[in-house]
């Protein structure tokens, strides 16, 4: 497998735990767009985004390297999903309206991937690069998690993971940039469905190779003796931001 699969091996739990992103971003990407007949999200995990272009274009051609994602992707009757690489897409010449990618621009070969957005899009067609950044739990919860993501899981994070705490700031980007309003992402999870997102977290593999699984049993047994009522239903929150084109 020629690319970086740090998602394959929990697509079931990439399926069940991580965030959806507002509606009103998918809104808000539509707004940008002249036309509306195709959108192509690319690196589509399991259809965070997907689901919601479909609400807004008539076709969205969503693909992930991972065949494992796709398989868990969640179904929409103007999606079709595909395992596919970002460099080499299964999309015609010159008809993307929208092409997206939502937290994965970072593991792609991005001048490959900019080859391919400038030949299936359209004239004028939009690329918007999404990414959602630290996230943040509210009342007691909140420093556990804090000192798990940085002091314990933060030596094991790959190197891409900084374009993401950046705001894909540091990614090159050679287009004519739009601007889009700040905004952010917002969750009200239980103690296990917090947990189940932290297993997806690309730096766990490496850490239970360097450490073993004590380091995550302390950090569970923190995290609850924080939380309390294991359901008790805490907000959780992620800065969500971009890089945002006309090609």
């Amino acid at each position: 497998m020629s690319f970086k699969d740090h998602f394959s091996g929990v697509a079931a739990g990439y399926a069940a735990y991580r965030p959806s992103y507002p509606a009103a971003l998918a809104e808000r990407l539509a707004a940008m767009c002249g036309r509306h007949e195709l959108a192509v999200d690319v690196g589509c995990g399991t259809g965070q985004l997907s689901v919601s272009l479909g609400e807004h274009f008539a076709r969205v051609e969503a693909s992930d390297a991972s065949a494992e994602q796709v398989a868990k992707a969640t179904p929409h009757p103007r999606v079709r999903y595909r395992a596919a690489p970002a460099e080499a897409l299964p999309v015609g010449d010159g008809t993307a309206d929208l092409i997206s990618v939502a937290q994965a621009a970072h593991w792609l070969d991005l001048p490959r991937f900019y080859a391919e957005c400038r030949r299936i899009a359209r004239p004028g067609g939009v690329l918007a690069l999404i990414t959602y950044g630290i996230l943040s739990v509210e009342g007691p919860p909140g420093p556990v998690l804090a000192r798990f993501y940085h002091d314990v899981a933060g030596p094991h994070w790959p190197p891409e993971r900084a374009h993401v705490e950046a705001g894909y700031r540091t990614l090159p980007f050679p287009f004519d940039e739009l601007s889009l309003p700040a905004t952010g992402m917002t969750a009200e999870w239980t103690l296990p469905e917090l947990l189940g997102y932290v297993g997806t977290w690309s730096a766990l593999k490496p850490l239970r190779a360097a450490e073993g699984e004590a380091p995550l049993m302390r950090f569970g047994t923190e995290l609850s003796q924080s939380w309390g009522d294991g359901t008790i239903r805490r907000r959780i929150t992620w800065p969500l931001s971009g890089r945002f084109g006309r090609l």
